[in-house]
């Protein structure tokens, strides 16, 4: 039996796709190539395999099968294919959790308007799908107030009409309907509705406006007034309606707008079609991502996904970025100005809006879930063995050297613990020296912990670089916590990341959640420590320029502060008045011992 080594020695250099099989012949992973030989390698050097969830795929392969093609467009098409025919358990999957409404355009004598969330393949017509039911709801009472259409299900052919087995219902009395059941309305007047309707829920709005135009000049000129003023009814509610619908810009006729909004694991996608300068549909996607997934890619494939499910994309499709080569019949284009800029920006924030409802909505169903993945990347980007549910971050706080003092936050499961904040008065510092201010806090904040047998953090935070980093590191090496304890250093200039024995930073996206986390604790302990030294620095102050003179303790400060509201109100005020509060000779000394 030919060994794995063995078949990706003989892999091709060419572009292509290739399939990952597990032992039961079922395909775990799709992916293309450039060269499908040294794609392939990667995947078995070990430095390849740091993400977890490929080293687990990899463990799983069994065999590999290819297909070259002739260009790396051409592996792009057939892997999105593959993908989409066989489901591979390490590939991007579509979320379809959810069905949306259409409008339906019902394949029958005589069409029915109405919404399903099913669709059928018998010819019928669908519009949509809808995600804003309110959207949907306002082409239906459009539609319904412009033209009179049947709304019953019974089943109006031309033998059943001739035979007279039906009679007008209530919705013919109310001229909702013009009565074909009994003949009373035929088959191509009928049609002509039909066909207007359809063309407003295809977004060609001002085309039936065109229309109605025409029919209501020429009933004018015939002198059927009646009906010139049926269809200025008419007219009016469709105008009305535009007015209602996001107008975008008449200058832009039809585009298809795409955005894309990426977590750890699922990827969201919006879409905006627009028509005649009107933005006519609206729909999201979420996306479930296998291994090394491109946001390029995603997008690439829920583009293609999209125009599955709602038919051939736009001769122009407005992306963020270039997501692979052009689909047949369709330019993508990147705006940097304009109209089209603003659309995108649309789509991005709808985007944005349909992954916090997604997270809000399991965030109720399972509480633990954001903490878990919270941890989860905080332990993956800092290389810890465990989640970091105690986290302490620490603060130092002086200016000119003057009031020292240090501040300890607390974060426990991701959330602020303020009962567990401490801050701390610097006692064996002089002036301003921040290392050894570190060292004299955390030595007491931990030899504390220790001789109280209280529970310890999993990590701590050092505000700073590689200087307070190191003593940090000293302290716990001092104490034996260097084994039970991590820490790092959160650098304030470029928010970069420093671990103990290693000179070189870690950079983290600014949108990573543990990042976020790391900035919270760091700015929430910058905070904390300000305040406390700001408190500490006016009570300084005020002791020095008053409780210091002779005769003047606390009682007869409160007192002076009470009358004269701050310090200069004491010092300015004319002694006369000093001498009310606390006597003439205590009132000639506040004069003669004046400190500025």
């Amino acid at each position: 039996m030919i060994s794995l080594k063995e078949v990706v020695a003989t892999l091709p250099p060419q572009s292509g796709v290739y399939r990952f099989l597990d032992k039961t012949g079922t395909v775990i992973y799709v992916g293309k190539a450039k060269n499908i030989k040294k794609r392939v390698t990667q995947y078995f050097q070990s430095e390849r395999n740091k993400d977890g969830k490929t080293r687990v795929m990899v463990t799983k392969i069994a065999t590999i099968e290819h297909t070259v093609v002739g260009s790396e467009a051409d592996a792009l098409l057939l892997e999105n294919n593959l993908i989409k025919e066989l489901q591979p358990r390490y590939n991007i999957l579509l979320k379809d959790d959810k069905s949306f409404p259409w409008i339906c355009i019902k394949n029958e004598p005589f069409p029915r308007i109405f919404s399903t969330r099913q669709r059928e393949k018998d010819g019928s017509q669908y519009f949509g799908p809808y995600t804003s039911g309110s959207l949907m709801h306002l082409f239906l009472d459009l539609i319904r107030h412009l033209f009179p259409l049947r709304n019953c299900t019974r089943l109006l052919t031309p033998q059943a009409i001739a035979s007279q087995k039906y009679k007008v219902c209530l919705q013919y009395h109310l001229k909702r309907c013009k009565g074909p059941c009994t003949g009373l309305q035929a088959q191509e007047d009928y049609a002509e509705d039909i066909e207007a309707a359809g063309a407003i829920l295809s977004g060609k709005s001002r085309q039936v406006a065109s229309w109605i135009n025409q029919k209501m000049q020429q009933a004018s000129s015939e002198l059927r007034f009646e009906a010139a003023q049926y269809y200025k009814k008419q007219l009016a509610m469709l105008e009305h309606y535009q007015s209602k619908s996001v107008i975008v810009n008449q200058s832009v006729t039809n585009v298809d707008v795409f955005s894309l909004e990426q977590e750890e694991m699922e990827s969201f996608v919006n879409y905006i079609r627009v028509v005649e300068g009107a933005v006519v549909q609206s729909y999201n996607m979420e996306l479930k991502l296998g291994i090394e997934e491109r946001k390029e890619d995603q997008l690439y494939y829920a583009i293609r996904e999209i125009g599955r499910l709602l038919g051939a994309p736009a001769s122009e499709i407005v992306v963020p970025f270039i997501p692979g080569p052009d689909l047949p019949g369709s330019k993508f284009h990147i705006p940097q100005r304009g109209d089209k800029l603003r659309l995108l920006a649309m789509s991005q924030n709808n985007a944005k809006a349909f992954r916090m409802e997604k997270v809000r909505r399991l965030e109720q169903i399972d509480p633990d879930r954001s903490l878990n993945r919270l941890m989860q990347a905080v332990q993956h980007d800092l290389g810890m063995s465990g989640y970091p549910m105690h986290i302490e971050c620490f603060d130092n706080s002086n200016i000119q050297g003057t009031d020292p003092v240090a501040a300890c936050v607390v974060f426990k499961k991701g959330k602020p613990s303020k009962k567990d904040y401490r801050k701390f008065h610097i006692k064996t510092v002089r002036g301003p020296d921040d290392y050894a201010s570190m060292q004299e806090v955390l030595m007491r904040r931990y030899s504390r912990l220790l001789h109280e047998n209280a529970p310890l953090p999993q990590l701590i935070v050092v505000d700073g670089g590689k200087g307070q980093l190191g003593v940090a590191v000293k302290v716990l090496e001092d104490l034996g916590l260097t084994s039970t304890i991590a820490v790092v250093a959160l650098a304030e200039r470029l928010e970069e990341i420093y671990f103990p024995g290693d000179p070189v930073p870690l950079f983290i996206d600014k949108n990573s959640p543990t990042l976020r986390l790391l900035m919270q604790m760091r700015d929430e302990a910058h905070r904390f420590g300000i305040t406390f030294h700001q408190n500490q620095r006016s009570k300084h102050l005020t002791d020095s320029r008053i409780r210091h003179i002779p005769g003047i303790g606390p009682v007869r400060e409160a007192k002076l502060l009470r009358r004269f509201k701050t310090i200069k109100g004491i010092w300015t005020a004319p002694i006369e008045e000093l001498a009310k509060e606390v006597g003439k000779a205590a009132a000639q000394r506040i004069k003669e011992v004046r400190v500025d």
